[in-house]
């Protein structure tokens, strides 16, 4: 089955950074597209960047010159980094893939921007 690990959350200063790693197994890693959301305490959960199998990328507007997603179909492993965080950066954050469907999410990582 389907399984999304996130890792690499925590407390950092505002200007800080972060990376953070998911191991997916479960599926074909390498054929499908990759993508990170996030969810803020009382917000809807919403895409922050996404990457296709051939490491085309796309970012939300906020993140934009900030985060970086990238993947290693070798290692099954995505990958955001995070700098200049703000503290509206603060949500948790989620893996996540589509396959036949419907979409599959990981347990999230707690990331918190505050001096």
């Amino acid at each position: 089955q389907v399984q999304l690990v996130e890792s690499g959350g925590g407390l950092v200063q505002p200007g800080g950074s972060l990376r953070l790693s998911c191991l997916a197994s479960g599926f074909t890693f390498s054929s499908y597209y990759m993508g990170w959301y996030r969810q803020a305490p009382g917000k809807q959960r919403e895409l922050v960047a996404r990457i296709s199998p051939s490491s085309f990328t796309n970012y939300a507007d906020s993140v934009k010159g900030r985060f970086t997603i990238s993947r290693d179909n070798a290692k099954n492993m995505v990958y955001l980094q995070m700098n200049s965080l703000k503290p509206e950066d603060t949500a948790v954050y989620y893996c996540n893939t589509f396959r036949g469907g419907r979409p599959y999410w990981g347990q999230g990582t707690q990331v918190t921007v505050s001096s």
